[in-house]
């Protein structure tokens, strides 16, 4: 049982954040101590705008009418998708209460963050899908505040379907300011706002960097790199098919890997023959971006098996994970280690970028070994509670009094003995924790 590489990266494609964190961090320790006026300035220095920042009624109104009819259309339907499986995700998650003891109740609650940031990038392409998917995820968990930024376009105003979209989803407020100064302005709580208690949202180098700073002072989603995207495919898999998802995912950006993990080298050598045909006929920046990651980040692992197959796309632990194979069911109940999961040619990731439901902030650079991606669990706080009875208590503070003397920790000990001594005064009771 083995694997080989019919084409290996030749880079790395985790996000340099050790070059640009000096840089994040003087941003960030500017704006903390002068607030307003040097989110202004590094606003102005770096999208153009000094402000004002946040949108008015009848800005958000303008730019809603600008927005045509079918993409409204659309995004109301994607909105939709994301807003049930959203609410779905939350009913999964319940509340109770549990009586481990008789009279010593215990219990679950599921409380959401008060106020949450989101952020949707900029740059090249306009994130109008990352808006819906952190705003609409937040607004189902039941966030009393939910603010969106994103960076201003070259006029210095927001892409009205961006916009349109916040309102769409429920944004509270909407500011127009992107980059490190978005960041600290939610985290802050500068320009009115009140200061989040997550912040959420793909973004650069220089907006993970802010969020890893800042992380511990304010709950972040998940630290996040360069997109990746691994196919498993099968002598079945159309290869054209495979090859234009690949093709699509490189597209994001010049260091986003993908992978081809197959048993058929066959199909192999068809996809590779076609990928740079595909990228030559995609327009500019976006062939540029897809060539460079096919060229240095992307790899093709041949395969003895499907369980050699399935063990590869588990140790990369891709962001995303399409399957196009045979028995679907046996994939779904042996893969483990991905953001999110596609099953058959009928599902792209794309798909789930843009529309389908489920959230596209998924974990990259091999986070998916041990994270998910956003969901309306992570604006929620799972905390616990407890409550009892004199009698309820009673074996629980034996066994607390024992174990904190055991551990040294005397004064834990105590706050037992007193209510024992205080609800039991007749009784005695070997505290010592000795044997």
């Amino acid at each position: 049982m083995s694997k080989r590489y019919l084409k290996r990266a030749s880079g790395s494609a985790r996000s340099d954040t050790e070059s640009v964190r000096p840089t994040v961090q003087a941003i960030l320790d500017d704006i903390e101590r002068h607030r307003e006026a040097a989110a202004r300035k590094f606003a102005q220095d770096l999208d153009g705008s000094a402000g004002p920042f946040e949108l008015t009624p009848d800005e958000i109104e303008d730019a809603a009418r600008k927005v045509p009819g079918k993409l409204k259309d659309d995004l109301a339907f994607a909105h939709d998708n994301i807003r049930r499986f959203a609410k779905a995700q939350k009913d999964s998650l319940r509340e109770f209460e549990l009586e481990l003891e008789p009279g010593f109740v215990t219990g679950q609650r599921c409380i959401p963050v008060r106020n949450a940031g989101c952020y949707a990038p900029g740059g090249r392409y306009s994130h109008v899908a990352s808006a819906m998917m952190t705003v609409t995820t937040a607004k189902v968990a039941g966030c009393k505040s939910t603010v969106l930024c994103a960076p201003p376009g070259s006029d210095k105003r927001m892409d009205p379907a961006i916009v349109y979209a916040a309102r769409l989803c429920g944004a509270d407020r909407v500011l127009a300011i992107g980059g490190v100064q978005a960041i600290a302005t939610m985290a802050f709580g500068l320009f009115g706002l009140p200061r989040s208690d997550i912040i959420a949202g793909p973004g650069n180098q220089y907006v993970a960097e802010a969020k890893r700073i800042l992380y511990g002072r304010v709950g972040i989603d998940m630290l996040a790199g360069p997109t990746d995207s691994l196919v498993i495919a099968d002598a079945s898999a159309d290869a054209e098919i495979v090859a234009a998802d690949l093709v699509g995912q490189a597209e994001h950006g010049y260091n986003s890997p993908v992978w081809l993990v197959t048993d058929d080298e066959d199909l192999a050598c068809r996809v590779m023959l076609r990928v740079p045909q595909m990228i030559s006929a995609l327009p500019g920046t976006n062939r540029e971006s897809a060539a460079a990651a096919w060229s240095g980040f992307a790899e093709v692992i041949l395969c003895d098996d499907r369980e050699i197959m399935a063990e590869a796309a588990d140790d990369l632990a891709p962001e995303h994970l399409t399957v196009q194979a045979a028995d679907l069911e046996w994939w779904l109940g042996r893969l483990s280690c991905y953001g999110s999961l596609f099953l058959g040619e009928q599902t792209t990731v794309a798909y789930g970028d843009k529309a389908s439901g489920p959230n596209h902030v998924l974990p990259t650079s091999g986070a998916a070994r041990y994270t998910g991606g956003l969901s309306v669990h992570k604006f929620l706080k799972v905390v616990t509670w407890q409550r009892a009875t004199e009698h309820g208590a009673k074996r629980v503070a034996e066994t607390t009094a024992r174990i904190s003397r055991l551990e040294g920790m005397e004064a834990h000990a105590r706050t037992a003995d007193l209510r024992l001594g205080k609800y039991f005064p007749q009784e005695s009771f070997d505290l010592a924790g000795r044997g």
